[in-house]
């Protein structure tokens, strides 16, 4: 009896150690925020990593300063964060909009918080002013700028529509109105929650509207974003967040993450958006999709 039931106790400590290692006894713990395009990413991450070897625990719908949280103590080894968030928000800097000079800001102050910040992508998912295009084509609004020019000369005419904290934050409304030198009076901007602003741009009831450029209603809707032609708004561009002590363990994720880097921009985040939030496809049907489109897995 006691042999047999050591045995068993064997049997259990050996199916243990192989259910968390995988070839090379890799293992990594993947985080994603509660959105949409973070869990996809995230999904995206996963399926790569475990295309070479790697068991993947996923860690999905953590809030910013949770996540941060969980990469610092490493109860999460990476996530994809925007380089402005870390920026403002975890390292209380003013904004910057070059995503290179952002990218390089944050790598070097989080050194002392062992987070390694690398794989910088070209989505840039930072706000933006949105039009619908027949409206802005009929104006001649093409710009942010031309958008300022417009305003001062008829500052009664345009509507506004957004939600509270970007029309009282440093880098919404105000900001952007100082910087591009015009002033929308009181009487024509709408605060409204989150997302409903584009409601109200389809129903005709504002003429102007705020967003995220990787939003699938901008696509859904054939919406035109108007340029941030003078780069008031920061950058917000994705990068990989990653513990440092999980990258000296593991210094070959940074290539493998390279094509994903390399694939990754505002249009394709904003079909991925779409395809899950407006075609209701599964988060894991969408990212498979992608990566297979774009020959980023292996088999």
């Amino acid at each position: 009896m006691k042999k047999r039931l050591a045995l068993f106790a064997l049997l259990a400590a050996l199916l243990v150690v192989l259910s968390s290692c995988g070839p090379g006894g890799k293992s990594i713990t993947v985080g994603a925020k509660t959105f949409t395009e973070q869990l996809v990413i995230a999904k995206m991450t996963t399926f790569i990593l475990e295309d070479n070897g790697y068991n993947v625990e996923e860690i999905q719908n953590l809030g910013s300063s949770a996540m941060r949280q969980a990469i610092e103590t490493r109860q999460v080894d990476m996530s994809w964060e925007y380089v402005g968030t870390a920026l403002v928000t975890y390292l209380d800097q003013e904004p910057i909009a070059d995503k290179d000079e952002a990218m390089q800001k944050v790598q070097e102050l989080d050194k002392k918080n062992g987070i390694a910040w690398t794989n910088l992508t070209d989505a840039n998912n930072t706000y933006a002013l949105v039009m619908e295009r027949d409206k802005a084509d009929e104006l001649g609004i093409e710009t942010l700028s031309d958008l300022a020019a417009y305003e001062k000369e008829n500052p009664d005419n345009l509507r506004f529509g957004m939600e509270t904290e970007f029309r009282n934050r440093r880098d919404g409304m105000p900001g952007l109105e100082e910087y591009y030198g015009f002033d929308v009076p009181d009487s024509n901007i709408r605060e409204m929650e989150i997302g409903l602003y584009y409601t109200a741009l389809g129903n005709d009831e504002i003429d102007v509207t705020q967003a995220f450029v990787t939003d699938p209603q901008i696509n859904s809707m054939d919406l035109k974003i108007l340029e941030d032609d003078q780069k008031f708004f920061p950058s917000y561009n994705y990068a990989a967040t990653i513990n440092q002590e999980t990258l000296d363990e593991y210094p070959e994720i940074t290539e493998l993450l390279e094509p994903l880097q390399n694939a990754l921009t505002e249009d394709s985040l904003r079909e991925l958006n779409y395809q899950v939030d407006i075609e209701q496809k599964s988060v894991e049907r969408v990212a498979k999709d992608f990566l297979d489109e774009n020959n980023l897995l292996k088999d």
